[in-house]
């Protein structure tokens, strides 16, 4: 079993920055894929990024790609997502997920381990 708390959301006018962070416990961390996935009012849940247990292999949307990094602290057990340049569409609520397996997903349903979910909003 692995439990996620996500932090570091917040409120941010458009082209700002936010750093979330997500950290894990339980089982073993550094041998898990991980990923974040974002809700918006009235959307489905959609990747956003991921990250494979070695962090040398990485996946984003397109909609974030050269705004978002995502990046892993394995000795700290904890999963980062820098987000730059945001604009009100990037406005959700952001969630962590844990693979049991060691590769990146871009599937939700992939994802063994969820958090809460942490408010990022972006005004104009």
């Amino acid at each position: 079993q692995v439990q996620l708390v996500e932090s570091g959301g917040g409120l941010v006018q458009a082209g700002g920055s936010l750093r979330l962070s997500c950290a894990a416990s339980g089982r073993t961390f550094s041998r898990n894929a991980m990923g974040w996935f974002r809700q918006a009012p009235g959307k489905e849940r959609e990747f956003v990024a991921a990250i494979d247990w070695s962090t040398s292999y990485t996946s984003y949307a397109d909609s974030v790609k050269g705004r978002f990094t995502i990046s892993r602290d394995n000795a700290k057990n904890t999963v980062y997502l820098q987000m730059n340049s945001l604009n009100p569409e990037d406005t959700a609520i952001y969630y962590c997920a844990a693979r049991k397996a060691s590769y990146r997903s871009i599937y939700s349903a992939a994802y063994d381990y969820w958090g809460q979910g942490t408010q990022v909003t972006v005004s104009s």
